[in-house]
């Protein structure tokens, strides 16, 4: 998995990049097939932005979250993102192959 963290009108720290690095390891433990994160950390006035795009085998995932600290609005974003996989995980699975089991048994 590749992380790449960009800022925009904000300088990205080592502490900030930590802190998203450290986030972004419970996204990763759902799909084993993460390729890359791409995560733009932004301030306009006094709303701090986080947003963030998964590519995953056969999709994209973008989520973002604003809030007044950029700390809590990283938190947002992985509350988000980590619902969204989930979602989508969810979708990718094959329900079908149950009615088939339920069908033999009776």
């Amino acid at each position: 998995m590749q992380l790449k963290v960009t800022g925009h009108h904000v300088e990205i720290t080592e502490s900030m990049r930590a802190y998203v690095e450290k986030k972004f390891e419970r996204i990763v433990r759902h799909f084993d097939s993460v390729i890359d994160l791409h995560c733009v950390l932004s301030v306009d006035k006094l709303q701090h932005k986080a947003e963030v795009t998964l590519h995953v085998s056969g999709s994209h995932i973008h989520v973002d979250a604003v809030d007044t600290n950029m700390y809590a609005a990283i938190d947002s974003l992985t509350d988000k993102l980590d619902r969204a996989v989930v979602k989508h995980k969810e979708k990718r699975q094959d329900h079908h192959a149950d009615e088939g089991r339920r069908a033999a048994r009776v």
